[in-house]
């Protein structure tokens, strides 16, 4: 696909392919081993303003970074104008230009709490949690889905919305909330968003190579694309979409248990790679076996040894 920068704001981005918000993945270690692989920018996990405004301790080391990692944006939920704009004045968000509003979350928890795409129901609301997140002098983007169901598709008068709001920047994931992750995307959804706004828009959504990049981009109008469960089965998708040079996957591995190590505890650590060595198995021969291994594993050099036999021809 043609790379080209973004301007959000008043931050150029280096080019517009992007790393999605994934709970329970796209932490610091995985952030920036995607930046390294040509991602123009990397999205945190989802963050809880309410966790924010209580001091949790495990919401606040969702938001580690450094001056290493590159470019990132945080990415919070809720649905209390108010207490939205106290998370984006947070002290543990001041590494953070940019922070992205999550509009588009279909998990039950999140919904039922009338947060995440529950918003799509509720477009005032998500107008002032916008206008109320602007005042914090934050750049402020959107994230949502189509609509709830097919029937009820609201993605152009909501990308309007988001704009007149103050939005600097709209992804649109081109499902509808009942579909979750499954389904054909519907492009031309996410292209009447990129016909009804003047501020940049990034089309989300059955991205998993650089001929469904291209296709999401012709398709929509799209000024870029965003990568979400294609980067947990392989984070260097990146070098494929931006031409960014390649290494093997151990090497890719040994970075990210680093850097997982380096901000993690032992326990955290373990689990976290044991799961990213499972999806980077896929596809390779012998995978069940090397899988029942590393379920057994208690610490992060047990790891690193069974993926330095899984992965030593990858």
């Amino acid at each position: 696909m043609r790379l080209t920068p973004i301007t959000i704001g008043n931050i150029q981005i280096k080019n517009n392919v992007f790393l999605a918000p994934l709970a329970g993945y796209t932490n610091y270690a995985m952030r920036r081993l995607c930046h390294g692989y040509g991602a123009g920018l990397c999205f945190s996990e989802m963050v809880s303003a309410k966790g924010l405004k209580y001091d949790s301790e495990n919401t606040k080391s969702l938001l580690y970074t450094d001056e290493n990692e590159g470019l990132c944006a945080a990415q919070i939920f809720g649905s209390e104008p108010e207490i939205m704009r106290a998370a984006c004045e947070n002290p543990a968000l001041a590494p953070f230009p940019i922070i992205d509003i999550n509009m588009g979350c279909p998990v039950p928890k999140i919904y039922k709490n009338g947060e995440g795409s529950a918003l799509l129901e509720n477009p005032v609301l998500a107008e002032e949690i916008v206008k109320e997140c602007v005042k914090s002098g934050k750049i402020i983007t959107v994230k949502f889905r189509i609509g709830i169901t097919e029937e009820k598709l609201i993605t152009a008068e909501f990308a309007k919305r988001m704009e007149g709001a103050g939005a600097s920047l709209i992804t649109v994931h081109g499902r509808t909330k009942d579909k979750v992750y499954a389904g054909e995307v519907n492009y031309k959804e996410i292209a009447a968003a990129k016909r009804a706004v003047q501020i940049p828009v990034i089309a989300n959504g059955g991205v998993f190579s650089g001929g469904d990049a291209e296709r999401l981009i012709k398709e929509t109008g799209a000024d870029g694309v965003m990568v979400a469960r294609a980067a947990l089965f392989d984070p260097q998708i990146f070098c494929a979409l931006t031409a960014t040079p390649t290494e093997s996957k151990l090497a890719m591995f040994e970075k990210q248990l680093k850097w997982t190590r380096q901000v993690c505890d032992e326990r955290f650590t373990t689990v976290f790679m044991r799961k990213m060595a499972a999806f980077y198995l896929k596809g390779v021969r012998g995978a069940a076996a090397f899988k029942d291994r590393l379920f057994k594993a208690a610490t992060p050099d047990e790891v690193w040894t069974i993926a330095c036999e899984a992965f030593k021809d990858l």
